[in-house]
C-alpha cells in the first residue's frame, strides 16, 4: 500500500491584484515538475480556518498553464484572518495537514504577510511556508524601487482613465475628483497623477500631523480651483488617495461611524463616498465666493484591480511563483519572495517585521525623494511663492471676491504647513 505523496498548497488572500494567476500558474508549474503534487485553497482562509476541507481543487498543469494572460483569482479570494482567534489558527495548520499539505505558499498583501508568519510559527516546522507579496497599493516594505505586483498594472489602467477623464474636464469645463485606492500609503494616487499630470495629488504622507482635517483638504482643492481659474482655466483633475479617509476625524465624516469594517479592522473604504463629501464641501466653499464650478466624483479602484496583468507584471510574477515553489522545494521556509536586480532574495519574516505594531512594515512614499519633488513641482496648487508675489496674490483674491489680507488669512496657513 503506497503512501499518498505530501503537497504544496496554493492560497490567495486579501484583495485582487493582477497578476495573482502568473503567481498560480508558475508555482504549479515548478511544483508539478518537480514531483509535488498541488492543491488550490478556494476562498482565502475562509473555509479551512474553520476546518473544512471540502473547498479546494486538484492543481494540474493542463489547467493553469494559460491563466496568467487573465486578471481575477483561478482560486477565489477573501479576507477572513485566522489570525484573530487562535482556534481558527489551529483549524488551519490542521486543515492543511488533513490534506497532507507539508508545503504552503500565501499570495496576499502586508495582512495575508502577518498571517502567513503566524501559520508558520505555530505549525513549529510541520509545514513550511512562504509569502508572495501582492497589492496594487505598493506598501510592502520592499527594497527601494521593487513594486509589489500587481501596482504596475493597476498604474496603466488607471492612467488610461485618468487621462480620459481629463480629456472630458477640459471639454465640458468641469473638475473632477478622483478617489484611488491606496488605504495607507499614496504610491497608486502619486503615480497615476504624476504620470497623467493631473492638476494635483492629495496622498496622506504629505500631511506633517497624524489627524488630516477635513477642512484642510477642502482648502486645498478650493485653493487650486481658485488658482486655475485666475489663469482662466475653468476644468481640473485633482487624485486623492483613498486612504485620506483614514487618518480623518469620524465626526467630521459622520458616514464613517456605520461603516463596515473587514476582518483585519479595516474600514470598507469603498463604502465611503469620499469624492461626493469632498465635492458637497468644495462646491459650498465656492458658492460663498460667488463661484461657480461643476464637480463630479469618480472612484477608480475595482476597475485596476482585476484588470488583466500588462507584460510586466505577467513576467514578474511568473518569477516570484517559480521562486517561491523553488524555495520551499530546496528547504526553505519563513520568508517573503522578492526579486532583487534580478536575483531572488528571501526576505524572513523575522527581519521585516515592524517592532512597533508587531506587524509587517508599510511603505510609505518618500517625500524627501527627487521623485516626490518633480511630482510637487508640475501640480498646480498655492505655493509659498503665490504669497511672496502681490501680483500672483492680488488674482487669486480677486477671483475668489476677497481682500487680500483675507485671501491670506484664509489660505496661507497651508503653504507654510505642506510646503
Amino acid at each position: 500500500m503506497s503512501l499518498e505523496p505530501k503537497k504544496l498548497a496554493i492560497l490567495v488572500a486579501g484583495g485582487p491584484a493582477p497578476g495573482i494567476n502568473s503567481v498560480i500558474s508558475a508555482a504549479t508549474i515548478r511544483s508539478i515538475l518537480s514531483g509535488t503534487p498541488v492543491v488550490g485553497i478556494l476562498d482565502g482562509f475562509k473555509y479551512i480556518m474553520k476546518g473544512d476541507i471540502t473547498h479546494i481543487i486538484k492543481m494540474n498543469i493542463e489547467d493553469v498553464s494559460r491563466i496568467h494572460f487573465r486578471g481575477g483569482s483561478f482560486l477565489g479570494i477573501a479576507r477572513d484572518n485566522p489570525t484573530k482567534d487562535p482556534k481558527h489558527l489551529e483549524n488551519t495548520i490542521t486543515s492543511l495537514l488533513r490534506l497532507n499539505v507539508t508545503k504552503l505558499i500565501t499570495i496576499g498583501g502586508d495582512d495575508t504577510a502577518y498571517s502567513a508568519y503566524r501559520l508558520e510559527q505555530m505549525a513549529a516546522g510541520r509545514i513550511t511556508v512562504v509569502h508572495v507579496p501582492k497589492t496594487i497599493d505598493n506598501d510592502l516594505d520592499l527594497p527601494h524601487g521593487i513594486p509589489t505586483f500587481g501596482f504596475q498594472t493597476a498604474r496603466h489602467v488607471g492612467v488610461e482613465i485618468v487621462k480620459n477623464i481629463m480629456t472630458d474636464a477640459q471639454t465640458t469645463s468641469r473638475w473632477y475628483f478622483v478617489i484611488s485606492m491606496g488605504r495607507k500609503a499614496g504610491h497608486l494616487a502619486l503615480a497615476i497623477g504624476k504620470a497623467t499630470g493631473a492638476t494635483l495629488t492629495l496622498i496622506p504622507e504629505e500631511f506633517p500631523t497624524e489627524k488630516i482635517s477635513l477642512k484642510q483638504v477642502v482648502d486645498i482643492l478650493v485653493g487650486s480651483i481658485i488658482k486655475r481659474l485666475s489663469y482662466g482655466k475653468q476644468d481640473g483633475v485633482a487624485v486623492l488617495a483613498e486612504g485620506l479617509v483614514e487618518h480623518m476625524d469620524p465626526k467630521e465624516l459622520s458616514e464613517l461611524v456605520h461603516v463596515e469594517k473587514d476582518d483585519h479592522d479595516n474600514i470598507r473604504l469603498a463604502e465611503v463616498n469620499f469624492g461626493e463629501i469632498l465635492k458637497i464641501h468644495v462646491q459650498k466653499r465656492l458658492v460663498e465666493y460667488g463661484i461657480k464650478v461643476t464637480v463630479v466624483a469618480k472612484n477608480i479602484g475595482y476597475e485596476l484591480r482585476c484588470a488583466d496583468p500588462i507584460p510586466f507584471d505577467m513576467e514578474y510574477c511568473r518569477d516570484l511563483g517559480y521562486m517561491a515553489s523553488k524555495f520551499l522545494q530546496e528547504g526553505g521556509s519563513g520568508a517573503l519572495v522578492s526579486m532583487q536586480n534580478g536575483d531572488f532574495v528571501p526576505m524572513y519574516f523575522k527581519d521585516i517585521l515592524d517592532k512597533n505594531t508587531g506587524r509587517m512594515k508599510i511603505r510609505m512614499v518618500n517625500k524627501k525623494s527627487p521623485s516626490y519633488e518633480v511630482a510637487r513641482q508640475y501640480m498646480i496648487r498655492l505655493v509659498k511663492d503665490d504669497f511672496n508675489d502681490p501680483n500672483e496674490l492680488a488674482k487669486y483674491a480677486a477671483t475668489a471676491n476677497m481682500s487680500l489680507d483675507d485671501f491670506r488669512e484664509r489660505y496661507e496657513y497651508l503653504v507654510n504647513e505642506n510646503s
